[in-house]
Parts: C-alpha cells; sequence; structure tokens
C-alpha cells in the first residue's frame, strides 16, 4: 500500500465512519446504565434468569419472541429513565416540582414495562412448568 498516502490503513468514507462511531457512543451509553444504575443490572439479571429458563425449557420461537420483546422493553424503558434522570439533574440544581414529576412519570414507565414482562413470562413460561 505504499504511496496510497494513507500509510496502510483502510480509509473510510465519513459517513460510514460516523455510522461506526455511533455504534461506539451507543456502546458506552448501555454500559454507562449496567455499570452505574442498581435497577438495571437487577433486570439484566432477571433477563438472563428468564431467558436462560426459557432454553431450557425448549419453549417455541414465537413465545421466546415475546420474551425478548419485553425484556426489551423494560432495558428500553430503563435507560430511557436514566437519561431523563440526568438531564434533569445537570438543569434543576435545587427541588423543583417539575424536576420530581419527570423523574416519577420517567420511573412509572420503568414499573409499567416491568409488570408488563412479569406478565409475558408467567403466560409464557407457568404453563411449561406447571406440567
Amino acid at each position: 500500500m505504499s504511496g496510497s498516502g494513507n500509510n496502510g490503513y483502510v480509509v473510510m468514507p465519513m459517513d460510514v465512519q460516523n455510522f461506526l462511531k455511533s455504534f461506539t457512543y451507543a456502546a458506552a451509553g448501555l454500559r454507562h446504565a449496567l455499570f452505574t444504575q442498581r435497577n438495571m443490572r437487577i433486570h439484566f439479571a432477571a433477563a438472563l434468569l428468564v431467558l436462560g429458563l426459557a432454553l431450557y425449557l425448549k419453549i417455541e420461537a414465537h413465545d421466546l419472541l415475546f420474551l425478548i420483546f419485553s425484556i426489551t422493553l423494560v432495558i428500553m424503558a430503563e435507560m430511557f429513565n436514566t437519561a431523563v434522570e440526568a438531564v434533569v439533574d445537570l438543569y434543576v440544581q435545587t427541588y423543583h416540582p417539575l424536576a420530581r414529576v419527570a423523574k416519577n412519570v420517567a420511573a412509572g414507565a420503568v414499573l409499567v414495562a416491568a409488570l408488563n414482562s412479569i406478565a409475558v413470562a408467567y403466560l409464557v413460561l407457568y404453563p411449561r412448568l406447571a406440567q
């Protein structure tokens, strides 16, 4: 590759580089949520337990899909909750009732997603466990 002017490195168009950087930033956000948020770790542990149990019980693919979607919803809700809390904390340095509302509503969304996930797991796993 001598004489190519790029010192042997593969040159990618700027759009591809930016696209790949966006994955790095997204992974950093996921890593931050996982390592700094206790509830995120609890959700991940529960997800691994449920998915492991589903694979052990040989749950059908369509039921496994329901589990995966509900788990994904909980993880996303927890990440949005973390983002809302960070933005509110950045903007509001003292107590403000609207800051409390924003944080409580975001936490409520996580609760709704988690309750949905529990219901899905029950409907999918209980019939197999009951046998």
